[in-house]
């Protein structure tokens, strides 16, 4: 390292950042009293210089070295008081990770040297451990500025009311595909080929949202158990992708695949996960942020600063009250859109990131920052609105301008095609818009982000194949994952060849799509719910990584196929008629220039919903009538276990009707509306109507 000149360089930008002729290096740390900054060699075993920090700037610590390039493998050190009872947990024995760093090398190797204290100790996180951490840690790269050819490629901006999000695990999706290399699978670049692009296209959705592709902690072992954090919901770098991800080792594989997925009219959207890190509670490792500022970075107990304010159940709360902690985090999401050309983000626990001492507030910093940002205007935001602290479910209460996880939406269909007592009303609002949620402040109808299944539990088959949850593979006796999953196995538990059963199952599966594409606010699938796809009755499969969480593409049998067809079907269906591009709730009244509601309910008798019908617990059907100022969509849902003789509702005698959906398949014809139709059981029936 004798070329290697140092200077005092500059606080602003934070990270590493070469230049041409060196590297700039910047770290915030309010109460350190010492920073070193440590290079290693390429393996990142060998530590090969070190340099003391001298400067600090508004406590940002900088240097320059003059003749450093890319690819440099460096971590910090960082001194400071070991005085947990007073919230501060520097231990210069720990090579911490760079918060910016953009790349990392190597992997985390569970040890106990990770901790700051010492875990043998009987005084636990009050002990302070002397064992360097540098062999077990991921370091943080160097990466230079590269001129990467976009060939004009920009953000899509695809508008809310033409949105369908596909949920998916980046590795999930492409660990078992027979139309990838091996070399490839589970990785940015298998998730570009064009093959994937080409499918999600056919299918018709318009926006992948991907789990966490963040660099987070897996493969380790917990009491005794190996449990892989297969999810990436415990990231400890926000810039830096998942290296496992990486084919190649090169960052532009992101890029390529989100060029591949914008060609074919995609969106890509990240899960990303600012509320808590890989860091967890007192009891947990130092990677980075623990080491650097242990008091700035996580929020505190206020009546004992050894622990911490955790309303995530993660361990520790991120502090994005801290203006350096929140910079952090806008910064993060400035650089996946300029840098990636990403479309958007659904925020984990978002309530947590929007709490003031605990309490959560539409004026914290968090939503003013990210409401203001020129460069976050155009992308979307999608919060999962809900922690689990104090008053933290929020549904309902983000600003304009964002849309919302909406558990409500799950909950009711689910109970309603299950079979039970009093869900049509409630149904109604939800397929609608949850008018009674977000309708304030001139939200659009798109708020409501609209899911049955989610990562986080059932797929769409066990969901209608499981009474209960089967993680015994998780490894926690079945103690992990929710019980109220609202789900019905149809009669037999699991898998069978039983034909009623079989039956049943698929006439619900269709039903509950054909409810989620035909409902309005903006719809979430998941991947495989399609075709089928099962977890094997795991609804929290969190650590496996492995053919449980994999899409089986291998397992898509003719039925399946068939499925898959049919949700196209509704997904052209959705995206060609009209009737689900708008973004104004309905009101119920005439439509400007006709005498014509914009929503109205029926019954099996062809009246309008009377105050009677919307408080009948026994009802199982109801139906809907859309009118956009040229023509009519007629939905009709019926949960009954039996066939219902269904008078259509009058439209005009020169109405001309079309159906368009029957989930059931099995609809005996469609002669006139003038004769009462059999509305078989377990099903969905749409029609679409010109006057």
């Amino acid at each position: 390292m004798q070329n290697i000149q140092t200077s005092r360089g500059n606080s602003y930008p934070l990270g590493a950042h070469y230049d041409g002729r060196g590297v700039n290096f910047a770290l915030f740390s309010m109460h350190a009293e010492k920073v070193e900054l440590c290079l290693f060699d390429k393996t990142g075993a060998d530590e090969i210089e070190r340099f003391t920090i001298s400067e600090n700037d508004n406590n940002i610590w900088h240097i320059y070295l003059a003749g450093l390039k890319p690819g440099q493998l460096y971590g910090y050190r960082v001194y400071g008081p070991y005085e947990p009872l007073k919230g501060h947990r520097f231990n210069p024995n720990k090579l911490l990770l760079d918060p910016y760093a953009r790349k990392l090398s190597g992997r985390l190797i569970w040890n106990k040297a990770l901790f700051g204290y010492d875990p043998d100790s009987p005084e636990k996180d009050l002990s302070f451990s002397k064992l360097d951490s540098a062999p077990f840690v991921p370091k943080s790269v160097v990466v230079a500025e590269d001129d990467y050819d976009w060939q004009g490629d920009s953000p899509l901006q695809i508008p809310y009311e033409k949105t369908v999000v596909y949920e998916t695990h980046l590795k999930g999706y492409t660990a078992l595909h027979p139309f990838i290399k091996d070399a490839e699978r589970g990785t940015f670049r298998g998730f570009a080929e064009r093959t994937v692009a080409t499918y999600l296209r056919w299918l018709g959705v318009s926006a992948v949202e991907l789990l966490p592709v963040h660099a987070f902690w897996g493969n380790r072992y917990h009491r005794g158990l190996r449990k892989d954090n297969y999810w990436g919901y415990e990231s400890f770098s926000f810039f830096a992708p998942e290296n496992t991800y990486l084919a190649t080792d090169r960052l532009s594989e992101i890029k390529d695949m989100v060029k591949q997925l914008h060609k074919n009219g995609l969106e890509v959207l990240l899960d990303v996960v600012y509320n808590h890190t890989g860091e967890g509670n007192e009891m947990g490792p130092t990677l980075s942020y623990r080491g650097i500022d242990n008091a700035s970075y996580y929020s505190l107990n206020p009546a004992n600063r050894r622990f911490y304010y955790d309303s995530t159940g993660c361990g520790a709360s991120f502090n994005l009250e801290n203006p350096y902690v929140l910079n952090l985090v806008m910064d993060s999401l400035r650089y996946w859109v300029k840098e990636f050309h990403i479309d958007g983000f659904r925020f984990d626990l978002a309530t947590t990131l929007c709490r003031q001492k605990g309490v959560v507030s539409q004026r914290c910093g968090f939503l003013y920052a990210a409401n203001q940002d020129p460069c976050l205007k155009n992308v979307k935001l999608i919060a999962e609105p809900w922690d689990v602290g104090m008053g933290g479910y929020q549904v309902g209460a983000f600003p304009p301008g964002w849309a919302e996880w909406n558990d409500k939406y799950r909950d009711v269909v689910r109970r309603f095609w299950k079979g039970d007592k009093f869900q049509t009303a409630e149904l109604a609002s939800r397929v609608s818009g949850s008018s009674d949620v977000f309708n304030y402040n001139n939200r659009d109808i798109w708020t409501s982000i609209n899911f049955i299944t989610a990562h986080d539990g059932f797929t769409l088959r066990d969901v209608v194949s499981y009474n209960r949850k089967h993680n015994g593979s998780n490894g926690e006796n079945n103690r992990d994952g929710t019980d109220n999953n609202w789900s019905w196995n149809s009669g037999i538990e699991g898998e069978t060849d039983s034909p009623v059963v079989c039956d049943n199952r698929i006439k619900r599966t269709r039903a509950m799509l054909a409810t989620l594409l035909l409902s309005y606010g903006t719809p979430l699938m998941v991947a495989g719910d399609e075709f089928g796809n099962t977890q094997m009755g795991n609804n929290d499969a969190y650590c496996q990584d492995n053919v449980i969480s994999w899409i089986n593409w291998g397992g898509i049998g003719e039925n399946d196929k068939k499925l898959a067809y049919y949700v196209r079907r509704l997904l052209r269906f959705r995206r060609t008629s009209g009737f689900f591009e708008r973004s104004k709730f309905f009101n119920g009244k005439p439509v400007p220039g006709t005498k014509i509601k914009d929503l109205t309910w029926y019954n099996e008798k062809g009246y309008e919903f009377t105050n009677e019908d919307w408080h009948d617990g026994s009802r199982q059907s109801i139906a809907y009538c859309v009118f956009n100022g040229e023509k009519y969509l007629l939905v009709i849902f019926n949960a009954a276990p039996h066939t219902l003789l269904w008078t259509l509702p009058d439209l005009g005698r020169n109405a001309k009707w079309k159906l368009i959906v029957d989930s059931s398949d099995k609809l005996k014809g469609f002669s006139s509306p003038k004769v009462p139709l059999e509305m078989p059981a377990w099903s969905v029936l749409a029609f679409e109507i010109s006057k």
